[in-house]
């Protein structure tokens, strides 16, 4: 099985080899797997194209290595134990035996609709077990899966679709999350009213026996396609760098980008990452509270744990349903040994108080993760004190949906951790900070721009279909270097701090939004004539997203304007994106040139307006003291 780092020495002789000599480090790594041939070649690189090569020529399927290998040593053991919403419902469980035959049935009723290698099927699904075996039997298949968040709008849903050039979607017909209950599939008729040519099928899992419309010519439910079918199917051969899934992300511009992920490199990183990360042992129960929709799903709920051969815990609910107590009641019922949940949920539970988890034993946690955006002092003792009773390692995890991976972290037991300090690369990172002028700081104790140096296996290849794009995002900023877009902060030892975006991206709940997407979602209202939209600091969230927006003033009522803007945002994008604080403004702050100024506005928002610096140079500098004296 893949290697697992056991002490600090071992961290450090381990991270010196893999700097020292990458390609051997990871050869080492991949030898650990089933390969139907062997790669010819280990690394092949060049950032200015950017073309990224793992493992060329070498021939595998990731679902052999997630499934088949398992079968003779641990075929009985539980792959995946799904936690319901509703407490009273039947927690299900598949053993790595019977999660092989329902990927196989599943991959064999895609093919019996026509998908093939290559196809790309978009997934929109709620938190069950179907969502991880259609995961799966796309892979089984060589078709590219491309996971869509089930909180998105039919917009949202419609444009990612269209991006990816979709051949078939597959939903549920509702989604059961907390009290509500949530109408997917009309979501994806919306979706094809609105676009979706691509689309031949919708395959829909019937998850609650609510009603749903439906079209015999497009539609077809799961359990009549997929049931039907035999429990074999050959796993296709692929190319190490053949696609495995797009994972679109919001970028600083309004056009979400689709991430592309491979599928040798990915496999390589995501198990080494999730046995070091976790310090995963034989018989531990593993549980990620993301959802399969972000890349966290992806790399530490499906494929890093099967790979590493471990049970990983789904929980289709919200933290706070049917009350505060539900992540630790599951954590004790389940005896869960590694949890990895986010601040936003954190934070969220704190507030509820500290008599929640003293209800219940959590004794049986060896690690608590953290991931989706640095964690704040207060929110890392309250998870170190009342979750790990002060005896549980708490790693804070920094990485990107582009990087696959985990890229900074505290190894539980093995490294030390400092509240709110990522800490440490994982072997074979080169992470650096470096000046606006790309000058690398060599020193601790200073502030940069956090970039890394040389490729890993797991990092994006490219962003779907406009190679350009990817280019541009991240790789021309500085030479030779895959910048992360974020900024961060090395202590006297050597700590890394990341401390957020620097671009036009906020971080709400871990969830990455660009605030141009927003703006363009905002200006669909008919009376917005232009807006601006900024991130402030949020007590619950991180970040929350404050919008000043210029109106033509033709309303009644500003509580109704406000809630039709939030209604078109919910609309365009989802609820996920819906501005906290909305600012009625006449004018917003502009260079000659017609430029935002969001600096101002980012000040302004977060409470800090002592110091703006030199307005006088705007375009209309009376309007600062205006915003500045209304904000809310």
């Amino acid at each position: 099985m893949t290697y697992q780092i056991s002490s600090l020495e071992d961290y450090k002789s381990t991270y010196k080899r893999s700097i020292e000599n990458p390609e051997s480090f990871w050869a080492e790594q991949a030898e650990h797997f089933d390969w139907k041939k062997k790669w010819d070649n280990v690394l092949q690189w060049d950032f200015d194209g950017p073309s990224i090569k793992w493992f060329e020529g070498g021939k595998l399927n990731i679902t052999e290595n997630c499934l088949d290998r398992h079968i003779d040593t641990r075929g009985d053991q539980v792959a995946i134990l799904w936690e319901p919403n509703n407490e009273d419902d039947a927690v299900r469980s598949y053993t790595y035996k019977e999660l092989l035959a329902e990927v196989c049935k599943c991959a064999n009723g895609l093919k019996s609709l026509g998908i093939e290698k290559g196809d790309r099927v978009v997934l929109y699904m709620p938190m069950v077990p179907e969502l991880a075996i259609a995961v799966l039997a796309c892979a089984r298949i060589g078709a590219v899966h491309s996971v869509v968040f089930a909180g998105f709008s039919a917009q949202a849903l419609a444009d990612r679709v269209d991006d990816a050039q979709a051949k078939m979607i597959i939903c549920s017909d509702h989604n059961n999350r907390g009290a509500k209950n949530i109408a997917v599939k009309q979501v994806v008729d919306d979706a094809m009213d609105i676009g979706c040519n691509s689309v031949n099928h919708v395959v829909v899992h019937k998850n609650t026996d609510g009603d749903v419309n439906w079209s015999d010519d497009v539609d077809q439910w799961w359990h009549e396609l997929v049931d039907v079918q035999s429990d074999q199917c050959e796993a296709e051969e692929m190319d190490a760098e053949d696609m495995l899934f797009i994972l679109y992300t919001s970028g600083s511009t309004g056009k979400p980008k689709g991430v592309v992920h491979t599928c040798g490199g990915y496999m390589v990183y995501t198990c080494f990452s999730f046995k070091n990360v976790f310090q995963y042992k034989e018989g531990d129960i593993y549980w990620c509270t993301a959802d399969i929709g972000w890349i966290t799903g992806h790399s530490y709920i499906v494929y890093g744990p099967l790979l590493a051969g471990a049970t990983t815990m789904m929980f289709e609910g919200v933290p706070t349903y049917p009350d505060a107590g539900r992540f630790w009641k599951i954590c004790e019922k389940h005896k869960v040994n590694q949890f990895y949940t986010a601040p936003t949920a954190i934070r969220a539970l704190m507030a509820c108080g500290d008599e929640w988890p003293a209800k219940y034993d959590l004794s049986d946690l060896k690690v608590l993760g953290s991931v989706g955006e640095p964690i704040n002092e207060e929110a890392w003792h309250w998870y170190d004190q009342k979750i790990g009773k002060g005896n549980v390692p708490i790693i804070d995890t920094w990485w990107q949906t582009e990087t696959g991976g985990v890229m900074l972290t505290p190894l539980p037991g093995i490294t030390d951790a400092k509240p709110t300090y990522a800490s440490y690369p994982m072997p074979g990172v080169q992470i650096c900070l470096v000046d606006p002028d790309g000058n690398e700081l060599l020193e601790n104790n200073c502030e940069g721009l956090l970039c890394i140096k040389f490729p890993w296996p797991s990092m994006l290849r490219t962003t779907y279909g406009d190679h350009q794009r990817c280019k541009m995002t991240y790789f021309s900023t500085f030479e030779g270097m895959y910048f992360t877009g974020d900024g961060a902060r090395k202590d006297e030892d050597g700590r890394i701090r990341v401390i957020g975006r620097v671009d036009d991206v906020i971080n709400v709940s871990g969830h990455r939004m660009g605030t141009a997407e927003v703006e363009n979602a905002i200006n669909e209202h008919p009376n917005v004539i232009e807006s601006a939209v900024v991130g402030y600091p949020h007590d619950i969230k991180g970040q929350g997203i404050y919008a000043y927006v210029i109106t033509d003033e033709a309303f009644d009522s500003v509580g109704d304007f406000i809630q039709g803007v939030k209604d078109v945002v919910s609309r365009e994008i989802g609820p996920i994106a819906k501005p906290d604080k909305i600012q009625i403004v006449s004018g917003l702050p502009k260079t000659r040139s017609g430029k935002i100024m969001r600096r101002i506005l980012r000040k302004i928002a977060s409470g800090d307006a002592s110091n703006l610096g030199d307005i006088s140079t705007l375009l209309n500098p009376d309007v600062v003291k205006e915003i500045k004296d209304n904000a809310l």
